[in-house]
Parts: structure tokens; C-alpha cells; sequence
């Protein structure tokens, strides 16, 4: 199997300084110098044009330069991305243009040579299919989607082929969801146990694109950065390049990629709801939010090239547009009254900077930000925002027992299938004295027999895949998560534990 990670590194323009530091310090510089130090590494990185700047405007200089080194030294290639993290699917084409051109420009002024991205990474794999043409006129060859995009979720992605999309020059290539969240959930420790968790795959002739926020090893999750470079060193992997892939790999497939993000499940696309997380149409406030964005925009838009203030007010409209506050107002479960309020205040100081502003839309401007933000402030004091995360998070939490014994039918033998298994797992861990795994069996049974599995079973599932061969768990656990699967997103994160 060869492998090609991606990883993503993104902060907010306006970030806090004091919050930055400690995403360097944990984080960027220990990630960035394991990539120099280590030559045989393959990688490719996005990194957006916004946190270079702030790279720079903080003095963090050697993380830059880090950077470009390991570039020329062929251990990582850049991709191309949306300077501000803009959800393209749901911003208008200028737009998308727009973002990915400053982007480029702003990579290529702190990364010089070194910056010569093949592929594009659309913010959270945000795609529609109207990215095509964007990225076919800026010269990019692929794109990285998430593995659902592939099909809805309907089909598997055969990773001994390559795609391109239909009736175009770009190839996509997908991210294994399964591989991705493995590691970056911390589920494997070891490369021992990820090899556990990965065999049957290792030994195919296959390729797999694992897809991760860089912030991941080490502030997320402290010590994982450990781990990744573990793997890293460890030769059982073949680690290569996305641009890579066609090298060895070239059967070519057409396919039509659907609307979806890193986090869409197979339920969301059904539903026609897969960008849920930016706009929620039952979400008063992010259609509030999307109106005050047009509105601005419009103004923006009246405002010419020759403007000696053109250049303000266009920097500022482009801060606006990322999809921060945006997915900070979803409340299902994400949240923050002020980011939702900054995202706001945003894009109000905005059209305050355009000159001869029609003064009926900077009404209706003030207007939305006062129910933006006067609505957030009510959501949270009256307790909506923990019922809807409440909601949200019911949907995936089913007993277990409720899943397989009040099915009936073959279903029942399922909970008696996964009971036994962690029986033997509780006995095997107290008979070597690993006492305190044998208490994490023996509560995981505790909780599936009185139905309080619903907190964390995921867990138990996801340890399971180390401790008993992985096909054999697999062939279990598909058979009763099949509705689990169609409901879960993509990130761990979603899971709603």
C-alpha cells in the first residue's frame, strides 16, 4: 500500500495572538521541524495564504522558512487553497476566484519558488461542481475530496484506480475516512497497532489518502505528533505524494463527485443538507448571516478598481467571507457568540469603509447584525443552543441492544456476538494482569447491557479493531452499523459523543 498524507494548517486572520503561540508551540513548530529533519518524508501540505501572514506579522519567520526548505528539499508540495477559508460551495464565483488568486499570491510571495501547488484543497473538501472550470482556468491538475463525494456514499472507493472528474482535465483524488480517522482520533497509539488496524490493506496493491488538520498532533491532541512520526519512520509504509499516485497507479476512472464536505454523511446528501455546518436552512441566523454577506458584497462591488480606498475595503470584504463565524452559528453542536458576533461585526465595518454606501442597505446591514447577534444572545440564554446540540447529537445515539435485540431476527445473535467477544477480551486482560483494560471491558459490557452505551460505545468499537483481527470485528460490526454509517459525518468529531 502507498500512502499519501495531506495535511491542513489554517488559523482565522484575526487570530489572538496568545492563542496562536500556543498552536506554534504545540503544534506548527514541532510538526514543521519533524518534516525538515526527516528527508525521507512525503507529504503534501496546504497551508493558507492568511496564516503565512500571520507567520510573519508575529515573527515566527523560521516556520516559513522551515517551510520552504522542506519543499525544495522534495519532502513536501504545497497545494492551492482560499486565502481566508471561504466555503466556496456557498460563495459566489468572483468569489472563489478571487480567494484562490490572493491565496496564490500570498504563498508565492513567502514561499517563492517553492510554491508550485498541482493540486487544490477546497476548504473542509467543500466541493460543488461549479469549482471546475475555476480550477481548470488557475492550471491546478487535482483536487482532494472526501471519500463520500465519491458517490453519496452508495459505493466504495476502489483505491487501486485513479479518477478524473467527468468531462474535464482535473483528477480528484479521495480521502479514506476510515485510515484518517484511526489516527487522528488517537484510536492507534502505535505504529504496531495501526499496521493491526490496517491489515488485509497493507499487503493490496492500493494506495490510501489520509486527509487531517495539521493542529491535530499536538494541540488537539497532545503527544500525537509523537505518533505521526513514528509512522513516518517506520519502513512498513510507503509514503509517497498525492501528485504522486498516477506513478503507480494508472487505470483511470470517470466520475461526477457529489456536493459534500469532509463531515457530510450519506443522510445529510440524501436530504439535500450536506453543507449544514455553513447554512442550516431551518438556522435563522446563518440566513441572516448570508444575507448581510450579499448585501456588503454588493456594495463592495460598486466600489472601483481606481478608489483610493478600493484596496481597504476590498482586504476587509475578504476577511469576511471565511467560514468561521458561519460554522460557529450551525449550534448542532458547534457554537460561539463571539465569533458569530466578530463575523458579523466584519462585515458591518465593511460597508461602513465604502464610499456613498446606498444608505438603505447599510440600514438593512444594521438591521441583520442587531438580529444576529441580539438573536445568539437570546438562543444561549434561554437554553435553545444546548437543545439543539441535544437534538443533533440523539440522532446517532441509539443503543446499542436497542440497535440488534429490539431489531429481532438475525440481529439479536449481533449483541451476543459483540458481548462474548469483550467477555474473552475482559478475561484475557485480568489472566496477563492488564487490570485496567480488563475494567474497560467489564464497564463497556456494563453499559451495552443497560443501554448507557450511547456516551462513548464508539470508543469500545473503535478498540475493538485493535484487539481482535480487523476483518473479523469488521464483518460484525457492519452488520448492525449499517444506519450508524449513513448518519455519521466524516470527522470524529461529529460523531456526537
Amino acid at each position: 500500500m502507498y500512502w499519501a498524507n495531506f495535511l491542513h494548517l489554517y488559523q482565522p486572520a484575526d487570530q489572538q495572538p496568545d492563542i496562536l503561540e500556543a498552536v506554534v508551540k504545540q503544534s506548527y513548530e514541532k510538526l514543521i521541524q519533524g518534516i525538515v529533519d526527516n528527508p525521507h518524508i512525503k507529504i503534501t501540505l496546504n497551508i493558507n495564504g492568511s496564516l503565512l501572514e500571520l507567520f510573519d506579522k508575529y515573527g515566527y519567520h523560521s516556520l516559513i522558512d522551515n517551510l520552504r526548505l522542506a519543499a525544495k528539499n522534495g519532502s513536501l508540495e504545497f497545494t492551492g487553497s482560499a486565502k481566508y477559508h471561504a466555503f466556496l460551495p456557498l460563495v459566489s464565483d468572483n468569489e472563489i476566484h478571487r480567494q484562490i488568486e490572493i491565496n496564490n499570491e500570498t504563498a508565492s510571495y513567502f514561499l517563492g519558488d517553492a510554491y508550485a501547488p498541482k493540486g487544490f484543497f477546497p476548504p473542509e473538501m467543500g466541493y460543488d461542481p461549479k469549482l471546475i472550470p475555476i480550477l481548470e482556468d488557475f492550471g491546478f491538475n487535482w483536487v482532494i475530496l472526501d471519500e463520500i463525494a465519491h458517490s453519496g456514499g452508495s459505493e466504495p472507493v476502489d483505491y487501486s484506480k485513479t479518477y478524473k472528474i467527468k468531462d474535464s482535465n482535473l483528477n480528484v483524488y479521495f480521502r479514506d475516512r476510515r485510515i484518517s480517522n484511526l489516527i487522528m482520533s488517537a484510536v492507534v497509539r502505535t505504529p504496531g497497532s495501526l499496521k493491526e488496524a490496517l491489515k488485509g490493506d497493507l499487503e493490496q496493491n492500493r494506495y490510501a489518502v489520509t486527509g487531517m488538520d495539521g493542529e491535530t498532533f499536538g494541540h488537539h491532541r497532545p503527544d500525537l505528533e509523537n505518533l505521526l512520526f513514528k509512522i513516518f519512520n517506520d519502513t512498513s509504509f510507503k509514503f509517497i505524494k498525492i501528485s504522486e499516485i498516477p506513478q503507480y497507479f494508472s487505470e483511470v476512472i470517470d466520475v461526477e463527485p457529489v456536493a459534500s464536505t469532509w463531515a457530510s454523511s450519506k443522510e445529510d446528501i440524501e436530504k439535500g443538507i450536506q453543507f449544514l455546518s455553513w447554512y442550516d436552512p431551518s438556522n435563522d441566523i446563518h440566513k441572516w448571516q448570508w444575507e448581510l454577506l450579499n448585501i456588503v458584497l454588493n456594495e463592495v462591488y460598486q466600489v472601483g478598481k481606481s478608489s483610493n480606498i478600493y484596496d481597504t475595503v476590498r482586504h476587509s470584504m475578504d476577511k469576511a467571507v471565511a467560514s468561521d463565524h458561519f460554522w460557529w452559528a450551525s449550534a448542532k453542536p458547534w457554537w460561539s457568540v463571539e465569533m458569530i458576533e466578530d463575523g458579523a461585526h466584519q462585515l458591518l465595518e465593511t460597508i461602513k469603509l465604502v464610499p456613498n454606501a446606498d444608505s438603505e442597505k447599510v440600514g438593512q446591514a444594521y438591521n441583520l447584525y442587531q438580529n444576529i447577534v441580539s438573536t445568539a444572545f437570546n438562543w444561549q440564554r434561554t437554553g435553545k443552543i444546548r437543545q439543539m446540540a441535544k437534538s443533533q447529537s440523539e440522532m446517532l445515539r441509539i443503543p446499542f441492544k436497542d440497535r440488534t435485540i429490539g431489531a429481532g431476527g438475525a440481529e439479536e445473535g449481533v449483541y451476543y456476538a459483540f458481548m462474548e467477544m469483550m467477555k474473552k477480551l475482559e478475561k484475557k486482560a485480568a489472566e496477563t494482569g492488564e487490570y485496567e483494560k480488563a475494567v474497560l471491558w467489564r464497564d463497556a459490557i456494563y453499559k451495552l447491557e443497560n443501554k448507557l452505551d450511547i456516551y462513548d460505545m464508539i470508543n469500545a468499537i473503535d478498540l475493538l479493531r485493535i484487539e481482535i483481527p480487523f476483518e473479523e470485528v469488521e464483518r460484525t460490526i457492519e452488520k448492525y452499523k449499517e444506519a450508524y454509517h449513513k448518519m455519521r459525518g466524516g470527522q470524529p468529531e461529529q460523531r456526537g459523543a
